[in-house]
């Protein structure tokens, strides 16, 4: 089975913002690309929000449960209240909607969080008025607490999440051959169906769902409102307030006090990581009740909602919404048997399967083995953080220090070549090597025409130093204008507008013949330019040529002489011996004389 969140590596390359994203840092990266790891991962969707390839990808499940619902005759939608934001002034479309792709009902899964708020109130009567729990609503923070603070798995409320509570419900309203589909914000949510199936039975997304809507050609703008089936088994009250952060404690009779002093509301993986950190350290607030949710303000900015509405917004609609249902009177009142059968069999009012599932799934990430202050400065040093100096802790990598860089390193989670400062000091230092080990002259200018970097050839042949320069000198020259060293600056203008292709020439300078060959090193940014000294070679073949021509002023006075014996023979040899000086010749400017370029068409001048 694929699981909830998972890779597309052909997608995936040198990027890291989701380890960046992920809050626990459960993303292996390998051979460039990254992978979650699904006994680490507590599938929150950071990394499928912040991937700019989108190559982290949620499973999609429309199609298991369009088949779901060809085998089974009643199914029924278990609609997450924060449908009022998702859907603003769309509910009754909406109901109708689904109702058309094939449901025979709608549930709210607030009706869950009623059954819930009910038991709590049963606990914090127990305890003298407080709840010393942690809430179970977030399946995120079930799974951040199972498995990288297990010492806190006692202090999560012993009461399943709202949604399995509203599955068990239902069940027990209408029979177990019912299907259950949840529809909401939540990635998460699909943990629970795999977990503790039937418990729902599957999980989408409100994208899901408007994927759904899309093949089927059902527009909510269109959907027309007749016959709009009611909730069942009722609508629920203050409950449809828990997508929101503090909603669930607001919505309790102890949380209705304006400075909840029973209770504390938290939302944001970083604020809930604190929490759980500072509570696993034996830290203070054992009495207090933690409602914890790892989506920022709340599950109405859950990574399955759509990214065009603020939250402000949002969270305007559901207060809105809330209120409206509160002040009606006439919402769902938790029945008392049922809630002392939560009370008393907490996840055994699951099925068997379920509990099962959810106590085997559910477990403890893989403890890395500690590390020695040798190992760890040993992995800094093959990350090329050989002094304090070097550890910049500038977070390219994805993780918030060099230190845990070189940690997950020696974990096998990380590779050096995630370290953009590394790479790019290595790159330098290659690039300085060629730079200056190169034979020819190297000149490489910015589109201000200053010069960006040389080396000593280049020195040698412009530069008139009179001294051989040394690493200090070339340093100096960065920044200088290209056109104190050279005349012919322009050159360099023009391969600004040559779109990366590479020119070469020939150049008649100073009584030095070059071959200069142009190139682009970044577009519209850096150009570059290779100089080569072939003189020596091209004086020989002058020589060769002068020579040539001398032989040719002789033989052409002997024809002169004999002209009326040799005839037309004679042009024929004149005509291929001045084709041979042309083969040997370098081709000039109008003026033989003059410094100046002429175009290399690939001729061999060596």
């Amino acid at each position: 089975m694929i699981y909830p969140i998972y890779t597309e590596l052909t997608e995936c390359r040198d990027c890291y913002k989701c380890v960046r994203g992920c809050p626990v840092k459960a993303i292996q990266v390998n051979e460039g690309s990254a992978v979650v790891l699904k006994d680490r991962c507590i599938f929150c969707g950071k990394c499928v929000g912040v991937c700019p390839s989108h190559a982290k990808k949620v499973r999609n499940d429309v199609a298991r449960v369009k088949q779901f619902m060809k085998d089974k005759s009643r199914v029924i939608v278990a609609l997450a209240p924060s449908f009022v934001s998702e859907f603003p002034g769309k509910g009754d479309q909406l109901l109708c909607a689904l109702m058309r792709l094939g449901f025979c009902g709608v549930s709210e899964t607030a009706i869950g969080a009623a059954l819930v708020n009910a038991s709590v109130e049963e606990i914090s009567k127990a305890h003298g008025g407080s709840c010393p729990y942690i809430s179970t609503a977030c399946p995120s923070v079930v799974q951040l607490v199972h498995k990288y603070f297990p010492n806190d798995v006692k202090r999560l409320l012993p009461i399943p999440s709202p949604l399995q509570c509203q599955s068990a419900y239902l069940r027990h309203l209408y029979g177990n051959d019912i299907g259950i589909v949840f529809i909401g914000p939540c990635i998460a949510k699909k943990v629970e169906a795999d977990q503790s199936p039937g418990y729902p039975d599957f999980a989408l997304t409100f994208g899901e769902l408007r994927q759904w809507l899309g093949e089927e050609g059902i527009s909510l703008d269109k959907v027309e409102v007749k016959d709009v089936p009611p909730f069942m088994p009722c609508k629920a009250g203050a409950s449809t307030f828990y997508p929101v952060e503090g909603g669930m404690i607001a919505s309790l009779s102890w949380g209705r006090d304006p400075m909840q002093t029973k209770g504390v509301a938290l939302s944001g993986a970083d604020q809930v990581l604190g929490a759980l950190r500072h509570l696993d350290e034996g830290g203070p607030g054992s009495e207090t009740f933690l409602e914890l949710l790892t989506c920022e303000g709340g599950c109405i900015n859950g990574p399955g909602t759509r990214k065009d509405c603020s939250p402000a917004d949002r969270k305007g609609a559901m207060q809105q919404f809330s209120a409206k249902r509160v002040s009606t009177g006439k919402t769902f009142v938790p029945p008392e048997d049922f809630i002392q059968l939560l009370l008393k069999e907490g996840y055994g009012v699951l099925e068997p399967a379920g509990r099962v599932r959810e106590e085997e799934m559910v477990d403890v990430a893989p403890v890395y083995e500690t590390h020695s202050e040798d190992e760890i400065l040993r992995a800094l040093k093959e990350l090329g953080k050989k002094s304090k100096a070097d550890e910049l802790n500038c977070g390219g990598c994805g993780y918030n220090s060099c230190r845990e860089m070189a940690i997950a390193y020696l974990n096998g989670m990380a590779e050096p070549e995630m370290c953009v400062t590394n790479m790019r000091k290595a790159a330098q230092s290659k690039m300085d090597v060629l730079l200056r080990t190169i034979p020819m002259g190297v000149v490489i200018v910015d589109d201000s025409l200053k010069i960006h970097d040389c080396n000593a050839g280049f020195l040698d042949l412009f530069g008139e130093l009179g001294f051989e320069p040394d690493e200090q000198a070339l340093n100096m020259m960065k920044g200088l204008p290209l056109e104190q060293f050279v005349p012919f600056h322009e050159k360099f203008t023009e391969q600004f507008d040559a779109e990366g292709k590479t020119n070469q020439y020939r150049l008649h300078y100073k009584d030095k013949f070059l071959r200069v060959t142009f190139f682009t090193v970044s577009s519209q940014q850096l150009v570059g330019a290779l100089f080569e000294d072939v003189t020596s070679p091209t004086v020989r073949r002058e020589t060769v040529v002068k020579k040539a021509e001398d032989v040719i002023q002789k033989s052409l006075n002997t024809v002169q002489q004999i002209a009326s014996l040799l005839g037309e023979n004679a042009a024929d040899t004149e005509i291929m011996l001045n084709s041979l000086i042309d083969a040997f010749k370098v081709p000039s400017t109008q003026n033989d004389d003059a410094n100046g370029f002429s175009k290399d068409d690939g001729q061999d001048l060596t």
